[in-house]
Parts: structure tokens; sequence; C-alpha cells
């Protein structure tokens, strides 16, 4: 009996029992709702049900902005890895590592250039996955390579930003990506070339206080927390409640911080609208041609909301 119980019936129970993977099913922060994980992924990470839009990875973002999922990567300058040789409960060095084999990514932004509906864009993407998207050498330089290579290219230059603010472990030396991002805006502004930025969930921290607040266009998408502060903080220091929604890309957009709000199947083609717009590129349909010339960033926004979407390349 105990060779049958001990023996035979565990065999038994694993020749039956299957592995289920561990990211089968994801639960809506919103609704609580259980959804298939690959029909969330096929829907762009939006949560079918409840219009979620969940955290979307660097790789997957390219692919659902370029024409044919397709785009060459910018080489980036390499940094020292470890500068301030800091430590915590980890090395920070460790956390790196970690990070890159959980993410495959070198560091917290990847950039791409390729075509958006036939015309050429270069693409930043902050992914939140790597250390919480935060800001340090490599992620400054990155920032930094893509919109000189947008200068180079005469093409507009889109950036997707992710981050709870600057790298604690590089100390000042990621605080001073903040300066430095911001001048090479400067520099793409004064070479005429659209800035156009799509801020996710979330955007905090000094990403907010530079590059991610200094586009020609803002774009939020849907429940995108955007602040540089949290919540929390900002109610113990002027000991007021803060009004319902505050710091949500709704709440902005009512209050003229971000120009317009965006779900995630529309951003193509209204990232493609923007770009024609700004660049006065040609139409790419008949029915295009029916925009009229606009002149002013009001004019600019609302054209982008209404025009119709060219087709794809």
């Amino acid at each position: 009996m105990n060779w049958l119980t001990n023996v035979v019936r565990p065999k038994i129970r694993n020749m039956l029992r299957r592995e289920t993977p561990e990211n089968l099913w994801i639960k809506c922060p919103d609704s609580g709702q259980l959804v298939f994980y690959k029909d969330v992924e096929a829907n762009q990470f939006v949560i079918p049900g409840s219009n979620y839009h969940m955290r979307m990875g660097a790789v997957a973002r390219l692919k659902s902005i370029f024409d044919n999922e397709t785009w060459f990567d910018v080489a980036l300058p390499e940094v020292t890895p470890d500068p301030l040789k800091f430590r915590d409960e980890k090395k920070y060095v460790d956390r790196i590592k970690d990070a890159r084999a959980r993410t495959n990514l070198n560091d917290a932004i990847k950039v791409g250039y390729g075509k958006l509906e036939g015309a050429g864009v270069v693409v930043a993407v902050q992914d939140f996955d790597f250390m919480g998207g935060s800001l340090g050498m490599a992620a400054g330089e990155a920032i930094v390579r893509g919109l000189e290579l947008a200068v180079e290219k005469k093409s507009p230059f889109i950036v997707f930003a992710a981050s709870g603010g600057a790298r604690m472990q590089e100390g000042i030396l990621s605080l001073m990506q903040m300066p430095r991002t911001t001048v090479a805006v400067q520099m793409l502004r004064e070479a005429k070339q659209p800035y156009i930025v799509v801020l996710t969930n979330p955007t905090t921290g000094g990403v907010t206080a530079s590059y991610a607040m200094l586009g020609d266009v803002q774009i939020a998408e849907p429940g995108a927390l955007i602040g540089f502060a949290g919540a929390r903080v900002i109610e113990q220091t002027i000991r007021e409640k803060l009004p319902e929604g505050f710091q949500r890309a709704e709440y902005l957009k009512e209050h003229g911080m971000v120009d317009m709000v965006v779900h995630r199947h529309e951003l193509r083609p209204t990232l493609a609208r923007l770009c024609r717009l700004l660049t006065r590129a040609p139409a790419l349909d008949a029915a295009s041609k029916s925009v009229q010339p606009v002149t002013t960033p009001a004019q600019i926004v609302s054209a982008a909301e209404t025009a119709p979407a060219a087709p794809h390349a």
C-alpha cells in the first residue's frame, strides 16, 4: 500500500500535471478581471473590457509604431557602468545585470529609426521594466543621440516617456542628464524639426522636469500618471486634499498641461498625422488633401485629432 501511495500515485499525478506559465493570465488593475495574456498582447496591452492601458515594453512599442514592424536600432554610446561604485542592499552593477537579463535591453531607453506611414522618424522608448525607466547616464546618452540623429536625418523625433525619475545610484551624474537632454531638445528645435512627446504611465520625477515636458505637442495615454512629486508628498506639503484624478492624463489635459489624450489604438495614425502637419509633408491620399493648412499649435492639435488617417505604407 505504501508503494502504491508513495511511488505509483505521485508518478501518475506528475504525468497528468501540466505546467502553467506564470504570465498566462493578467489581472486588470482597474476592474480586477482576469484576462488571457495572449488577448492582451494582441490588443497592444490594453485590457479589452476596461480599456486599461498596461505598460508596454520597448520592443513591442517600436513594433506598434514603425511600418511593417521593422526599424534600424540606433547604436548608443557606451558609458561607465558604475561610476560611483554604489551599493545599497545590492551592488548597482548587479542590479544592472539583473535588469538586462530580465528585459533583454542594455538600459532603460531603446532608440530606433524607421518609417512611419512612409516618412522617416526617430523614436525613443523608455522601458519602465528596466529599473523603473530611471534616467541615468546611459539613458541620457540615448536621448541625446536620438535627437542628434533626428537632426542629421532631418526627421521628427518621438519619445515615449515612462519613468520614476532620475537614477539615484548615479547621484549628480544622473541629474546632469536633465540639462543635457534639454540642450539637445533645443538643438532639434533650432533645426526646425518636430519633437513629439507621448507620456505613458507613469512619467514622474526628473524626466517630467526635463525632456518629457518640452514637446512641440504633448500627448498622453488614457489614465497615465504624470507629475513630479507624488500626490501624498504634495498633500503633506500643502496640507490640502488634492482633487479627484489629480496628476492623471485627463486632468492635465483639462488644465492645459497636455495637448491630447489618445487611446493606444489611435496613437500610430495620430503621430503620423502630426508628423505630416509639422513637417508640411504632402498627404498620402486624396482624402488627406482636404486638410487645410495650419499654422498655430491649437490648429495643429485640432487637425491631428480630426484629419483622416493615411493608409499604411
